[in-house]
């Protein structure tokens, strides 16, 4: 059997990824006419999957021609050929096994009907569906899952701080002493250091939050930093809070549980920083409805979303809930509110927008597809911030999962880079018995 292969591809991989028939190499790639009467279906709208289905569209005029159906097209040199296959009788394997005539058994049939046709090669279904990569395997099929866009270094979001032990004690309390902190290559770990990370030093008396400044190759103390009446609890976010407030740390993502407070600390920050930014953008995606189930709620399009951005809401109330009704914290906010300084609103209403001289946090970053990410990133423009806040063990889409959610994507293609922090929060502050929670049920 030749190297070469054979992929079929179902319709959740082209709207979760539109250029996917570029990531496949030298391989052939077949798309079931079935899959282009799915793709069909979710070309209105203006969520990132009805974007992906148009623009595929256009991707696939552009590459056909009055051949295509016959001979397939060229995706460039080193790539294969995408073929658009035409419906065929199911099996009698297939049809024994799945009566129904539905999308996705016309797909297994088509997968079938190749694997049985061209046994030089083999011919792998690609599915974001687990369900319908069981189905394959139960018909002897090969099936499995995107992997463009996964991520391979799997701790990034589940490890505890770094600490170092037996640190020189004289090095910690010369950190102590000035405000510059000590030359990173005064470490004996130094090559194992990124930038901006933060870190817990510790010698035989002593010990030190720290972070390594790429700007002056210095490892500095870190802090712990009161941002509008919210104080760090606890070392993990102390280092959060330092990265939220650091103007040249550009992009920031905080992962964590729930109550670890990633929400809290990131709006906190913002409020801190709001006399150097023009506008505070709070945002999250609605996972729950879709554009048509928006209708089924009373109400204009704001109180449509209202229940959906409630979070937002709540974590802003526990700041505003720190001080009194006339003080003068809790009046600015109110001015914010009314000025439109201070915006809360879904993810999809914020698309479009100029996002310069902005602090942006985007909330359940976990339920977004990496290429929502970039999207959200690349509008960033002069003198903006972003911060991207989840919890990858949440996760309410159906086809993203633990390593290809946008925000361990985004994590693991940044690490290193100097305008970037993350800050993983292990543990968690709501309350004692949200943590106990959070860790036995």
């Amino acid at each position: 059997m030749g190297s070469k292969k054979n992929f079929v591809l179902d319709t959740n991989v082209i709207l979760h990824d539109y250029k996917c028939i570029y990531n496949f190499q030298e391989n052939d790639i077949y798309i079931p006419i079935v899959v282009l009467e799915e793709l069909d279906k979710f070309k209105k709208g203006n969520d990132e999957i009805n974007y992906n289905a148009r623009q595929f569209a256009r991707e696939l005029d552009s590459i056909s021609d009055n051949d295509f159906f016959k001979k397939g097209a060229s995706l460039g040199e080193g790539l294969g050929r995408l073929f658009i296959a035409l419906p065929q009788e199911p099996s009698e394997k297939v049809q024994k096994a799945f009566i129904e005539k539905i999308p996705d058994h016309r797909i297994l049939a088509f997968t079938d009907y190749l694997s049985q046709k061209d046994k030089r090669h083999k011919t792998i279904l690609v599915t974001k569906d687990i369900n319908l990569r069981m189905k394959a395997r139960a018909l002897d099929l090969l099936a499995e899952d995107y992997y463009n866009d996964k991520i391979t270094n799997k701790d990034i979001f589940d490890k505890e701080q770094d600490t170092f032990e037996g640190v020189d004690g004289a090095i910690i309390d010369r950190m102590y002493s000035t405000a510059a902190g000590v030359p990173l290559n005064t470490l004996p770990f130094a090559k194992d250091i990124l930038p901006n990370q933060y870190f817990i030093l510790k010698s035989e008396r002593n010990s030190i939050m720290a972070r390594y400044n790429p700007e002056y190759e210095t490892v500095v103390k870190v802090q712990k930093e009161r941002a509008f009446g919210i104080e760090p609890r606890n070392s993990e976010q102390a280092f959060a809070m330092n990265a939220l407030l650091d103007d040249n740390i550009k992009l920031v993502c905080i992962t964590g549980k729930a109550g670890t407070g990633k929400t809290l600390l990131a709006l906190a920050a913002a409020l801190e920083k709001h006399n150097e930014y023009k506008q505070i953008l709070l945002a999250r995606p609605i996972v729950a409805l879709a554009n048509k189930d928006l209708g089924y709620l009373p109400g204009t399009e704001k109180d449509k979303i209202s229940p959906y951005m409630q979070p937002l809401f709540d974590n802003l109330s526990v700041i505003r809930n720190q001080f009194g009704t006339d003080s003068r914290e809790n009046n600015t906010i109110l001015e914010m509110q009314q000025s439109g300084q201070l915006v809360i609103e879904a993810l999809a209403f914020i698309r479009g927008r100029s996002l310069s001289n902005s602090y942006i946090i985007v909330d359940e970053a976990q339920n977004l597809t990496p290429h929502e990410i970039k999207t959200i990133i690349t509008r960033a423009g002069e003198n903006t911030k972003v911060v991207f806040t989840g919890d990858v063990q949440q996760i309410d889409q159906p086809y993203l999962d633990m390593l290809s959610n946008g925000l361990v994507y985004t994590i693991d293609k940044m690490r290193g880079q100097d305008i970037f922090a993350h800050v993983n929060l292990i543990k968690g502050e709501r309350s004692y018995l949200s943590e106990l929670a959070s860790n036995l049920l």
